[in-house]
């Protein structure tokens, strides 16, 4: 066990750090499910896994408690795998390496896994008290939905028999959110014939690193570098004035984090290398850390010599595609009207990958109106189909809209005041919650989102606020204690 498992409360602790030690990346959680079953049985705990991969698990009633409603406490067991250049971490088969850090809890190298392995951790330790007092409960543990929402997209109707959810995804403690921004992938593909590198040519890496990248829903308003649209200046640059050509772009890796690296091979004559060089390595590096140095204080942008590539996209590919990328939307596209401070609609160019004949860009795009997403797509696929590309959409999922009366909500804002001498804050956010994939299968619930504080997720930075944890857990058993009869 690792040092976290010290930490208070320890049921909630010694179970997250038991979670660390599985890994559990979206996509690969064969792992992690048989940990769960493994788990359940251990405890005597009625659980198993449904078509989709999720995990349920079901608890009677405590003594005296036998009729209040039915609650569901649900979160994903997938953790979004990022990690610092220099980390030789393998997700699919190296446990997290976690660490305290004053009052956080961070990892070393990578992402920590609390969203939403913190949701995970109290379902499990919930689950394995029978002192505390509460009603009948079930758990539902999801699978991939930091990449497609997999696991509640393919869920069955009335697979929950929850009349409450409480969904253990929210980020802030002393926040509950009760509305969500719903999303849609955007994937521009485009194949192309490589052409030979130009005699006399000389091969040239442009790297854009260090960027803090990001949650692109939760952090896509507070003006973080895209390495992806930064770099493309650059590239636009070394085109029109070094007769560069492009043979490789390499940027971001998942569509749901800003991208905080990217990397392009060109090809330009060689008497031209040493003053490409010069510009990048000066007038570009300045000019990127005068505009984001506020905010992007490791942001490194550098250019070197590299081995000449064995071929290039054809000039006018090339052309298109840079100028795509340069005209593609990045960021907020609106805010809430009546919320200015919230975003309303936004899309994250989150994936380029360039070479060896094939072009592929992914996007994110959010909006809690659908209407606006489908706006901002078709502004997209505009873009990249004037670019020759072959656009696509997939794993849509709907905005989750506020219930102006929610029962849940009203208690737990009571609990909240009772506990802490304080107004809990409520509010929509820009994140996709998987909120709104479960009451299109199960309509009628009475939905809430809320956890412990955490920052930066989906960044190797992800951090989680100790003193937070106590407070939440203590939300939620009291929470739990009255939740209304039947």
């Amino acid at each position: 066990m690792s040092a976290i498992s010290n930490l208070q409360p320890a049921a909630i602790w010694q179970n997250f750090d038991l979670l660390t030690q599985v890994p559990r990346p979206s996509g690969h959680l064969e792992k992690v499910q048989k940990f769960l079953l493994d788990w359940a049985a251990s405890k005597g705990i009625d659980a198993h896994m449904d078509e989709a991969g999720n995990i349920l698990m079901y608890k009677p009633a405590a003594p005296g408690y036998e009729d209040l409603k039915v609650v569901t406490l649900q979160g994903h067991m997938d953790m979004v795998p990022q990690k610092t250049p220099d980390s030789t971490h393998d997700f699919e088969n190296d446990p997290i390496v976690t660490r305290i850090d004053g009052e956080w809890v961070k990892a070393t190298g990578t992402t920590l896994g609390a969203d939403d392995g913190m949701a995970v951790a109290t379902i499990m330790a919930i689950f394995e008290d029978d002192s505390i007092p509460h009603g009948p409960l079930e758990g539902f543990i999801t699978t991939d939905e930091e990449t497609t929402m997999y696991g509640v997209n393919h869920m069955a109707d009335g697979e929950l028999k929850g009349e409450i959810l409480l969904n253990l995804d929210n980020e802030t403690h002393g926040e509950m959110v009760t509305g969500s921004a719903g999303g849609i992938n955007l994937t521009a593909e485009l194949e192309y014939k490589p052409v030979e590198v130009e005699a006399g040519d000389a091969g040239v890496k442009i790297v854009l690193t260090g960027l803090r990248g990001g949650h692109s829903g939760l952090e896509i308003n507070e003006g973080r570098a895209n390495a992806n649209k930064c770099i493309c200046r650059v590239v636009l640059d070394a085109i029109a004035n070094f007769e560069a050509r492009l043979a490789t772009w390499q940027g971001g890796n998942m569509r749901n984090a800003i991208p905080r690296h990217a990397d392009v091979v060109l090809t330009v004559p060689a008497e031209n290398v040493e003053a490409l060089l010069e510009v990048v390595n000066g007038e570009w590096a300045e000019t990127l850390k005068a505009e984001f140095g506020y905010i992007e204080h490791d942001l490194r942008l550098y250019a070197e010599p590299c081995e000449l590539p064995a071929e290039l996209v054809p000039e006018e590919i090339q052309d298109n595609l840079v100028n795509a990328i340069q005209a593609c939307h990045n960021g907020p596209l609106r805010f809430i009207p009546h919320l200015p401070t919230i975003v309303e609609t936004s899309s994250n160019l989150a994936i380029i990958e360039i070479g060896e004949g094939k072009a592929f860009f992914k996007d994110l795009v959010r909006s809690s109106q659908d209407s606006m997403r489908q706006n901002c797509c078709d502004t997209l696929e505009s873009v990249f189909t004037m670019a020759g590309m072959k656009v696509e959409t997939d794993g849509a999922y709907p905005a989750w809209q506020p219930s102006p009366e929610s029962p849940i909500v009203e208690l737990m804002k009571q609990v909240y005041r009772e506990l802490f001498n304080e107004e809990n804050n409520v509010q929509v956010c820009h994140a996709g919650l998987e909120c709104s994939v479960i009451l299109s299968h199960c309509p009628g619930m009475d939905v809430v989102s809320f956890g412990p504080t955490l920052r930066s997720p989906h960044t190797p930075d992800e951090r989680l606020l100790i003193d937070s944890v106590g407070k939440y857990y203590d939300f939620v058993l009291e929470t739990l204690k009255r939740i209304p009869k039947k």
